[in-house]
């Protein structure tokens, strides 16, 4: 994990500047609530606020990440204003609260714009429990709420707006459907399963602190679609959290609210959670259990205690996220992983295809988009795979079978990458045997799409442009004996 962490590549400083700007966004938010006179509640409430803005917000395009920014108050005032109504109404609050969770996680049908809004709706109703908040409470958790919006966004489309000088990836929707069929209907009902689970055991754990289990069991939900990836985000999740509360032993404890350690160290603690959300899973929840002492020990409540408390109900949430991906509604791992398989050899053949028009001197061929769309792609075949993957799957054979599809799509992508750079040279003619190899690589998509076999001729040209598309074909063609097993098996089994 150390490892992972450290040699990860960040093409283009895209984490360091993510983070960075977190820090400078939330830190914004954090003090114009100070300027407009705010409570330490209602300035907390800010800060998760500009975190919330800065980090869920994934929309393709700036123009439409500016909408998606501007709309999250329009989801989350009337969140807040229920909760803090219900407050002193349990058994309606925990309700909604459930109501909540579905709708959020349903709302993922419509892209990143519906992901994001259900994301904020429901962590505005999580942080009204964090602070406890009440009627009396609201005008001031409004104006906290939209001035930290709009301090993030003067910041991520004002101040420091990269994605004008960077191309925007391309975010991939969750496979489709209709009616159950559609992933995201049946999570929704998986995951206010598994927070009905979590509410009713988190409370017989801490009548204080039960949403807690509520929360574990929501964002191991987010941005999976399987059994599987939810069954390893879950693991992921405890881990992270138990490092966490040990590190708190030794640096949030001591501290214990002292203005300037915890300045620095929710910091360091906001920095780290943006800095490797793209990376590492468990490293992000080691710094979001991190962060969460820090504003417990400002709030004057951290003690050993709460830490062994958040570990427990931490490990409900969990149980509840596990409980609802096997018996209720189950989506195997293996309808996810082909969906995102089949897009990524697809978006293989398009990214050769445009590559080969630029050569071939189209002035609107831009193959650049396609290959950030499929570098995202990758991303959630890795995820879709790592249950396969992980140190404790006993199935040696579909694990290597795993890895080496993985494997074989990295080498398509490097190649691409490789193919995507000649192309941009002015100098690089084209030749017409291009448009002969971008036909076989679309013959081999087919092929592996439909579970045929893939025919490879090795003769490597000595051109650049060829010989990336020659390797192309020779990764495309090994990639079927993974694909298939010799008994015709999926990869992941049915």
């Amino acid at each position: 994990m150390l490892k992972r962490m450290f040699v990860a590549p960040d093409p283009g400083r895209a984490r360091l500047r993510f983070a960075a700007r977190a820090v400078l966004g939330i830190g914004l938010a954090v003090a114009v609530c100070g300027l407009a006179g705010h409570s330490l509640v209602g300035a907390v409430t800010g800060g998760l606020a500009a975190l919330l803005a800065l980090f869920t917000v994934t929309d393709p395009t700036v123009r439409g990440q500016a909408v998606t920014t501007a709309l999250l108050p329009a989801v989350g005032v009337p969140v807040l204003a229920v909760a803090a109504e219900l407050h002193n109404v349990p058994v309606a609050r925990d309700l909604v609260f459930l109501a909540v969770v579905g709708a959020g996680v349903y709302a993922r049908r419509w892209g990143p714009r519906g992901h994001s809004l259900g994301v904020f709706a429901f962590m505005t109703f999580f942080v009204a429990q964090f602070v406890h908040a009440t009627p009396e409470q609201l005008p001031e958790l409004y104006a906290a709420v939209l001035l930290s919006v709009l301090s993030a966004a003067v910041v991520r489309f004002g101040v420091w707006c990269y994605e004008r000088r960077l191309p925007v990836p391309a975010v991939p929707a969750p496979p489709g459907g209709t009616g159950l069929a559609r992933v995201t209907t049946r999570q929704a009902v998986q995951a206010t399963a598994g927070a009905g689970f979590a509410l009713v055991v988190g409370q017989l754990v801490s009548g204080q602190r039960w949403y807690w289990a509520v929360g574990a069991t929501w964002w191991i939900f987010v941005n999976t679609a399987s059994r599987g990836e939810t069954l390893v985000r879950g693991f992921r999740r405890v881990l992270g959290t138990v490092i966490g509360i040990g590190l708190g032993f030794l640096v949030a404890v001591p501290v214990h609210g002292a203005p300037a350690p915890t300045i620095v160290l929710v910091a360091v603690a906001v920095f780290g959670i943006f800095y490797t959300a793209a990376v590492s899973y468990t490293w992000m929840m080691l710094w979001v259990t991190v962060l969460a002492e820090m504003l417990y020990g400002v709030l004057g409540v951290l003690s050993p205690a709460l830490l062994a408390l958040r570990a427990a109900e931490t490990t409900v949430g969990a149980l509840g996220a596990v409980l609802a991906v096997l018996f209720v509604l189950p989506v195997s791992t293996h309808a996810t992983t082909d969906v995102w398989i089949q897009r990524a050899l697809r978006c293989v053949h398009a990214c050769t295809a445009e590559a080969a028009a630029r050569l071939a001197g189209s002035a609107t061929a831009d193959p650049a988009p396609l290959v950030a769309e499929l570098e995202q792609l990758l991303g959630r075949v890795r995820l879709s795979v790592a249950p396969l993957v992980h140190p404790l799957n006993p199935m040696l054979g579909r694990k290597h079978r795993a890895r080496r599809v993985v494997a074989l799509l990295d080498d398509c992508a490097r190649e691409i990458r490789g193919l995507v750079a000649v192309a941009a040279d002015p100098e690089a003619s084209h030749d017409a045997r291009l448009a002969a190899a971008c036909w076989r690589v679309e013959a081999a998509v087919e092929a592996l799409t439909q579970g045929r076999h893939v025919t490879f001729v090795p003769e490597p040209p000595a051109e650049p442009a060829l010989a990336h598309l020659h390797r192309v074909e020779r990764a495309l063609a090994d990639l079927a004996e993974p694909l298939r097993a010799p008994t015709g098996s999926p990869l992941v089994g049915a």
